[in-house]
This record gives C-alpha cells, structure tokens and sequence, in this order.
C-alpha cells in the first residue's frame, strides 16, 4: 500500500473510498459490456445488410455467340490469373476491349487427353448462363501419364450481368 493509503486506511477513510472503487469498477464493467453489446450489434448489421441473395432466373432470353480463345489470344492478365489458379478448379471472368472472357477450369488430371466443351451459352434476365463439362481420353487416342489441366476460355460481348457457370 502507498503511504497515502496507508494513513487513509489507519484514519478510517479508507473504507470509503474502496467502496467507491469497488462502484467504479462495477460501473466501467457494465459501461463495458454495453460497448461490446453495440459493437456486436453494429457488426452484425452491417454483416446481415451487405450480404444479399440475388435469385438467379434460369429462363433463357436468347442464346449468345461466343467463340473459344486459342491459349495465345488469351489476354496476358487472364491467362496469369488461370496459369496460377489451374491447379484447383476454377471459373473466371474477365473483361476487355469490350469483350467478356469466360474461363472454366477443371483442375489437375493424371494423364492426357481431356477436353472442356461448352453445349451451351446463353443470357437470362439477370445473368449469363455458360454450360461446360469435361470430356475424358478418347479410347482410341494416346494417352500420356503426365498432369494435364484441362480448361476453356470463350470469348462474348461485354454483359455486366453476373456469370452462372453450369
């Protein structure tokens, strides 16, 4: 104890002023839990409010012309994004010169010979659906034990509607 407190406590004050300490403690921890109480709350909110579900509709308004980029017309900045992602599967986007460019990867493969075919491209009142599947090792083509990574890039019209990938 510090002297002061020590003739304090000799004098009879103390007592006073360690109830008085005790209330203060009291009141700076329920100050506390009410700060908490509204820093969660504010949190949630803005977790509940910037967080939103978008249905996607699924009727197809028309069907859209796209065609399949060679890998050297593939954009430098996309193809650094799939030469990095490629390993896993992915899907990206990514828009240029007034062009979207859709690519659908499917990850690592232990061998040769799989393709990606897209059946189908096309634009509904809120998104554009694009429609992918990989194809396995024709059985009369060579196939060799070496890791592949089959993925495709198409190439359409800009569209700022979100990208469904099928």
């Amino acid at each position: 104890m510090t002297n002061t407190r020590l003739l304090y406590y000799k004098i009879g004050i103390f007592h006073s002023f360690a109830v008085y300490d005790v209330k203060e403690n009291v009141a700076l921890r329920n100050l506390m839990k009410r700060l908490c109480s509204c820093v969660l709350l504010l949190a949630c909110t803005l977790l509940l409010t910037s967080c939103s579900v978008t249905k996607t509709d699924k009727d197809k308004i028309r069907d859209i012309d796209f065609t399949v980029v060679d890998p050297e017309d593939i954009p430098e900045e996309l193809a650094a994004q799939i030469e990095e992602a490629r390993a896993e599967p992915f899907r990206l986007t990514y828009g240029d010169n007034g062009y979207l460019y859709i690519a659908r990867g499917y990850g690592t493969k232990d061998t040769s010979g799989y393709s990606v075919e897209v059946p189908e491209c096309y634009e509904t009142s809120n998104a554009v659906c694009m429609k992918s599947s990989l194809l396995g090792p024709d059985k009369t083509e060579e196939v060799l034990k070496k890791p592949t990574y089959p993925y495709v890039v198409i190439k359409m019209e800009y569209s700022d509607k979100n990208v469904e990938f099928d």
